[in-house]
């Protein structure tokens, strides 16, 4: 196997699981990430679901993100690795897609998984309703708001700010707060 590309876009920004031998900014054309995916493992549970990330279809869209290199010896393993977490409700779907690099290029055949929108998980919610059910949900991997602080605080970071993801943030402490 050779290497292997990642594109990331929301929890694997900040906890990629899998050993990295290079980062890129890069941009993913015509899906958007949202939190369009119901949680019952990962952040919420089957009795108060939270939501996670994912990428939807939605032509004209850009999503950035980081396309991370996996070498070619651990490439197999990440696989693996990927397919245990994301595939845990099939909500995903794996797919290759290609992305542009921030400093110019395009990468083909990167693994980016993508939400199957005739999945039971698949959800379309206004930030409101996003925002209620994130202050409220916790799950395996813990609270669902910390999961979207993280995210948010490591797009800020590689100079990548979501406005949506601003917004839920400052609207989920409201909601938190009372």
């Amino acid at each position: 196997m050779s290497d292997l590309w990642v594109f990331g876009y929301g929890s694997l920004l900040w906890n990629p699981g899998f050993p990295v031998a290079e980062t890129r900014v890069a941009r993913l054309q015509d899906w958007h990430r949202s939190f369009c995916m119901s949680s019952i493992h990962h952040r919420g549970t089957p009795e108060r679901p939270g939501l996670v990330l994912a990428l939807d279809h939605a032509p004209g869209a850009v999503c950035h993100g980081i396309a991370f290199r996996v070498e070619a010896g651990h490439a197999e393993a990440t696989l693996a690795y990927l397919r245990e977490r994301e595939l845990i409700s099939s909500a995903y779907l794996e797919t290759r897609q290609e992305v542009t690099l921030a400093e110019g290029g395009v990468l083909g055949d990167v693994l980016t998984y993508v939400i199957d929108p005739g999945h039971e998980q698949y959800c379309t919610l206004t930030l409101e309703e996003q925002a209620q059910i994130i202050a409220g949900a916790t799950g395996g991997r813990g609270p669902n708001d910390e999961y979207l602080e993280n995210t948010a605080r490591h797009l800020h970071e590689l100079g990548l700010p979501d406005a949506d993801l601003d917004w839920l943030v400052t609207r989920v402490r409201q909601v938190k707060a009372g």
